[in-house]
């Protein structure tokens, strides 16, 4: 698939030449260090630029704190700490990634592109608690885990975002054994069957 345009993307020229750097920057360290699978390079913008792209639609406008757990190589979170450089520069992203290497490359896109973002190269569980407005996570682990690392950090009235695919309503299911919670599924433009999950109002059984 060919790339797209910062028109079909709702951005602008500027945001789109971020997005771009930042795709040359994970072409040229994905040898190095699998920043993702080598299969899907060729479709770098589609299975993992536009598959991010599509979650900002489903923050509140102007929140403070965005925690992204398991950030890889960045996505989601650095492609909505290059969105919120131009539309919630104040909101700062923390990308938590305990993997040594991912972090150097994330911090180099971080201050390479000028981003509100930081790293945290520590687990999950051992972090002191974020207060997060949002908390994404993609490809990280099952829902009933994410919700318990949502638990840890949230703030009040704060929103889960997390990508998931055909298998999402087992996920579902299987978390409501263990929290009570609210959730809209949004469909995937980029993935069949996909969708992205905003769950609110999380509290355990």
């Amino acid at each position: 698939m060919s790339a797209p345009t910062a028109d079909s993307l709702n951005v602008s020229r500027e945001t789109f030449a971020r997005l771009g750097a930042y795709v040359a920057l994970v072409e040229k360290w994905n040898p190095r260090i699998n920043l993702v699978a080598r299969s899907t390079l060729p479709d770098l913008w589609d299975r993992h630029i536009v598959d991010s792209v599509q979650i900002w639609q489903y923050a509140p406008k102007n929140w403070h704190i965005w925690g992204d757990f398991g950030s890889g190589g960045g996505f989601p979170g650095l492609v909505m700490a290059i969105l919120a450089k131009e539309y919630n520069p104040d909101g700062q992203i923390i990308l938590v990634e305990s993997d040594q290497r991912k972090a150097v490359f994330l911090r180099t896109v971080i201050r390479e592109l000028g981003l509100n973002a930081k790293v945290l190269d520590e687990r999950i569980e051992q972090l002191p608690k974020l207060q997060a407005d949002v908390i994404s996570a993609r490809a990280l682990a099952d829902l009933d885990m994410l919700l318990g690392f949502f638990e840890l950090h949230g703030a009040e009235n704060s929103i889960g975002i997390f990508p998931k695919g055909a298998k999402w309503a087992a996920e579902v299911a299987q978390a409501q054994q263990n929290w009570c919670f609210s959730f809209t599924a949004h469909g995937s433009i980029t993935q069949a069957e996909a969708v992205v999950l905003a769950v609110e109002g999380v509290s355990r059984v």
